[in-house]
């Protein structure tokens, strides 16, 4: 029951991730959550993500933000990145993740996505029929709601390792 919840694959950071082993396997383009994801909440786009973003463009990928935040949010942080996006994809609805791949040009086969939250991001992904990668949050302080669901993540995970330690 709780494995639709369940990541492909879990980092410590999106940042750690060796996406040339993903490349070199087929995928063709990487869908990306930003809050806690690749910068901290409400962050512009760092150096460090501006620099993560032209390695994968040299490795071949497409890369796409989608976010269930506002147009005035993601578009710069996109432009920064040079990334196309979707703003209010409506996580956990696959919407979102079919628009990104449609402005890739990948299918689910061949996408990756890397987001820190499991009932929105992952489940997302999963839903779509995307490889989901789950990364720790950046930052530790949040907004009270996803306080409130990284507790219940905390379960999820914990069936999650179990499964992989089995």
């Amino acid at each position: 029951m709780l494995q639709q919840f369940y990541p492909r694959e879990d980092y410590d950071s999106a940042y750690e991730i060796d996406f040339k082993k993903y490349y070199e396997k087929g995928y063709r383009g990487i869908l990306f959550d930003i809050d806690n994801t690749l910068v901290e909440h409400g962050q512009p786009a760092t150096d460090r993500a501006r620099e993560l973003f032209r390695r994968l463009e040299e490795l071949g990928f497409a890369v796409c933000i989608i976010s269930n935040n506002k147009d005035y949010r993601v578009r710069p942080f996109a432009q920064e990145v040079e990334a196309e996006y979707v703003y209010k994809a409506g996580k956990p609805s696959p919407r979102g993740y079919l628009e990104g791949m449609e402005k890739m040009g990948t299918r689910p086969e061949n996408t990756l996505f890397v987001g820190d939250q499991i009932f929105t991001d992952i489940w997302g992904a999963n839903r779509a029929g995307i490889y989901s990668i789950l990364v720790k949050q950046i930052a530790k302080h949040e907004e009270i709601q996803i306080i409130l669901k990284r507790k219940l993540e905390k379960l999820v995970l914990m069936g999650y390792r179990r499964r992989g330690s089995a």
